[in-house]
């Protein structure tokens, strides 16, 4: 004999649920919808039509036998997604950005072809996403199935002072003096050195690159400094200040790097000394990596880095800066 809808309904839900708890659960669903199908056949509906609409209320068996066994139907729910969320923010800004940047560096040290940089570099960074976003939503959806306890709860003393907007008096003087600063270093550098080589002063800068190369680097500071004024008259940032910003980073890229590829950037004198201060040891480690272009290549790809790396974090604190002002 063929079962019935109810009686298929309830087998449907009764199976997925624990046994100690199936046959009480069979018992309150036969009473629950016998009684549901006998007040609509009392109002004149149909026995048959009757049953197929008071299960299609009931809805899906596994979504019942979930909220009987108090089991969560999401992958995340509330009570993890929070804390979820914002470990997941915080690690997709940090570890991709310092992985993708270690293989860069890595590759440039090797001497690997630009196409090659740029490839392993994103397929890099783009697997690391993959990885971070895969691994700890696996982590929180264990966490949410076994109702482990993460530890984490708000409480008042979480709340974050209000963001500077970056645009205050203190802001504006930091950004002067620390113009102020490099300028004098450099001018510091050429008239007295950094370095004494047989009681000579020795600049680490090239003197060649006065005084042209060194007007524009001064003329890109004072732009800067003038920015900061700006933006501390008008009490905010704008979009047309991060962008006057990001090119003022684009442009102290551009002089830093092409003086360094073309081998002016440092004194020739000073890397002697450095090569004649470290001695045969140093000597030999130079002619040991030869294949990577010597020591002394390695160091100035690690300028190099310093300097993309610098200018990219001035650009994005202004944009950073010009977001948090809009929302103000």
């Amino acid at each position: 004999m063929p079962s019935t809808y109810t009686e298929r309904y309830i087998a449907a839900v009764a199976k997925t649920l624990p046994p100690q708890t199936q046959d009480d659960v069979r018992v309150e669903l036969q009473a629950s919808i016998a009684d549901a199908v006998d007040a609509r056949i009392d109002q004149g509906d149909d026995p048959a039509d009757a049953e197929r609409a008071v299960l299609a209320d009931l809805g899906d068996p596994a979504a019942l036998a979930a909220g009987y066994a108090d089991r969560p139907l999401h992958l995340i729910g509330p009570r993890y997604y929070l804390t979820w969320l914002r470990l997941l923010k915080l690690l997709l800004w940090i570890v991709p950005i310092c992985v993708a940047g270690a293989v860069a560096l890595g590759t440039t040290i090797s001497n690997a072809p630009i196409g090659e940089i740029i490839g392993q570099t994103v397929s890099v960074g783009i697997s690391v996403i993959v990885h971070l976003v895969f691994w700890t939503t696996l982590v929180f959806a264990v966490l949410e199935r076994t109702g482990a306890d993460t530890g984490a709860v708000w409480n008042v003393d979480m709340l974050a002072e209000p963001e500077a907007s970056g645009s205050g008096r203190s802001d504006a003087i930091a950004s002067i003096v620390m113009v102020v600063i490099l300028a004098g270093a450099i001018v510091w550098d050429r008239l007295r050195g950094f370095v004494l080589a047989d009681g000579e002063a020795l600049p680490i800068l090239n003197p060649d690159l006065w005084p042209w190369w060194v007007a524009g680097l001064f003329a890109l500071l004072a732009a800067e400094a003038v920015l900061a004024v700006v933006v501390w008259a008008r009490g905010r940032w704008s979009v047309g200040a991060a962008i006057v910003n990001t090119a003022l980073a684009v442009l102290f890229v551009s002089w830093g790097l092409t003086l360094l590829v073309r081998g002016e950037l440092v004194n020739p004198e000073f890397l002697a000394f450095v090569v004649e201060a470290g001695g045969d040891g140093f000597a030999a480690g130079d002619a040991g990596a030869a294949e990577q272009g010597g020591v002394l290549r390695i160091l100035a790809v690690l300028t190099g880095f310093v300097i993309v790396g610098i200018s990219a974090w001035d650009a994005i604190d202004g944009w950073r800066k010009t977001r948090r002002a809009a929302r103000a």
